[in-house]
């Protein structure tokens, strides 16, 4: 008898352990965790400037690989296409090969393991490493959207905050792994992120939505921990930048990190108990009488009452916003080309700053220490503005009907201020200067993707909303390498010219002072500027739509379904 409760017990026990792990809220969580590791391109300045002393690379090279890595990090056209015509796992099993093999082999050139390859080829291999983050962005974030579409600004705000967490995140393993040797950062990187999507390939996939009932109280409360790991990660910044870690003190530091990633599974399995005991009950309840009637009416779901135009037809012809539009319908149009306008120079403003962070810290005389401290706040500002982005603009469109791009015109505009205390060189305002730049480069991301979803549907948004993320690095390509790179190198060489000194092949090129990028910051706040206005003629134009129920077809939806 007792061998039959046991065994009745661990029946129980696997039933309960394939429920969550099968569940919604453990792809969420598996989400969260793939998200967490996917941000190696934005903590380039910790590693960049080993890239350039050891490869004898100029500032116009360096960003010139900068821009390679943004171009990979956002063109995602092609995870998006792959992720139209096979399940997710399969783009996050390409991404995790792309990331290993790119950062692997800047790896191996930095610690001169190979010869020293060709500009074109580190371009390549960086760009190979970046690109890995579109597909864990589109296998991870494009599910978890179309699984949530009615919490789609919490949704991308929360994911994206885990990606602008990851900086940070990788920073605090790296030293408790590696020390302070920066350049086995650039091998952490390459291994890390890869192990942590090949434990959850299978995990994230397509499922039936339950209903928005209690989903934003659990995405509450997965932010409540998500604010808790971004404090920690702010009072360790603070504390190794005044204090000198030990090896121990680096691994305690790690370890509640860890501790604190895998804090939401508590939420999620709480949750999936509850989920599993009232099913349980369910169960054991008689069945509903069913009457049959000769001619029952035909019941479709809304999204099947509508004949599907395949993706090539009716280019100019586009429905109304709100629909589904098809991937030619949607590039060409006007709402699409003035978005992509305002990110281009919106953001690429705001990136070209955060891929010059490094080496403005070292022109403006800050130490090495404050540095890496200004990339780490980054990382942390960058969540926080992806998170009350996406929490704060899914609010207030919901109460309010406060537009989404309304939103991104005041984010614009206020990172103008913090390109005008880098034009300026204000004593220490470099601090305050990386906290703007990182919440308003991340503030715009899930404001961005959202207004996406929102005007031209969810069909196609896989591919649809890597079209927004490919404005950024053609901006940044104009403001980063054609204008603050020249205008770098050749104040750097004006230097060299008053010290009688001329520069040896091989040598890389350092300027120092307020002028390396006092033009370069005062151009690209004028182009911020002109991001804002092209955003505000967005505001207008949709200012119509967004005073209507614009989530009202998928509550529709949801109650044919049920």
């Amino acid at each position: 008898m007792a061998a039959a409760e046991l065994s009745q017990t661990g029946g129980a026990t696997l039933n309960l352990l394939r429920h969550v792990i099968t569940s919604r809220w453990f792809m969420v969580f598996a989400c969260l965790l793939i998200m967490s590791m996917s941000g190696a391109t934005y903590i380039f300045g910790i590693y960049s400037n080993d890239i350039k002393t050891s490869l004898g690379y100029d500032q116009t090279t360096l960003n010139l690989l900068s821009f390679f890595k943004d171009l990979g990090g956002n063109i995602g056209i092609m995870s998006g296409v792959i992720n139209e015509v096979t399940p997710p796992w399969v783009v996050l099993a390409i991404g995790v090969a792309m990331n290993f093999s790119g950062y692997f082999m800047i790896w191996l050139a930095v610690t001169s393991r190979i010869p020293k390859p060709h500009v074109w080829q580190m371009c390549l291999y960086i760009c190979i490493g970046a690109n890995s983050q579109t597909f864990s962005n589109t296998g991870a974030l494009v599910t978890c959207v179309k699984n949530f579409p009615q919490s789609r600004g919490i949704v991308i705000g929360l994911l994206k905050g885990f990606t602008g967490l990851s900086g940070a995140i990788i920073t605090q393993l790296f030293h408790a792994f590696y020390g302070h040797n920066s350049k086995a950062l650039i091998l952490l990187i390459a291994w890390l992120p890869a192990a942590v999507n090949c434990v959850f390939l299978r995990v994230v996939r397509y499922m039936k939505t339950d209903g928005p009932d209690n989903e934003i109280k659990i995405f509450y409360q997965l932010l409540y921990v998500s604010l808790g790991l971004a404090g920690f990660l702010m009072i360790m910044i603070i504390m190794q930048n005044w204090l000198v870690f030990s090896t121990a003190a680096f691994a305690g530091s790690a370890s509640v990190v860890l501790i604190l990633l895998l804090a939401p599974l508590l939420i999620v399995f709480r949750e999936e108990f509850n989920n599993w005991k009232i099913n349980k009950v369910e169960e054991k309840k008689p069945g509903p009488m069913i009457v049959v009637t000769e001619n029952p009416p035909p019941v479709q779901p809304v999204a099947a009452q509508k004949k599907q135009v395949p993706w090539w037809r009716d280019v100019f012809k586009a429905p109304e916003r709100g629909e589904d539009y098809n991937i030619l319908q949607a590039l060409f149009s006007i709402d699409m080309i003035i978005l992509f306008t305002a990110i281009t120079f919106g953001v690429g403003g705001t990136l070209t700053a955060i891929d010059n962070l490094g080496q403005i810290g070292k022109a403006l005389g800050y130490p090495t220490k404050s540095v890496t401290t200004f990339v780490s706040l980054v990382s942390i500002w960058n969540y926080l503005g992806r998170v009350t982005s996406g929490f704060a603009s899914e609010i207030f469109l919901t109460k309010y009907k406060f537009p989404r791009p309304l939103m991104l015109t005041i984010v614009l505009l206020v990172s103008c201020s913090g390109h005008l205390l880098i034009a300026f060189g204000v004593p220490h305002s470099l601090y305050i200067a990386s906290i703007i730049m990182g919440f308003c480069f991340g503030a715009q991301w899930p404001l961005i993707f959202a207004i996406i979803s929102e005007l031209f549907g969810l069909r196609y948004y896989s591919t649809l909303y890597t079209l927004g993320g490919g404005a950024s690095p053609l901006g940044a390509y104009i403001l980063n390498v054609r204008i603050t790179g020249y205008l770098y190198d050749r104040e750097a060489m004006k230097q060299l010219a008053v010290k009688g000194l001329e520069r040896r092949e091989g040598e890389d090129l350092s300027c120092s002072g307020v002028e390396c990028y006092k033009l370069a910051f005062l151009i690209i706040t004028a182009t911020t500027m002109i991001g804002c206005i092209v955003s505000f003629v967005l505001v207008m134009r949709t200012r119509k739509f967004y005073r209507g129920d614009i989530y009202k077809k998928f509550r529709e939806q949801e109650l044919v379904e049920t």
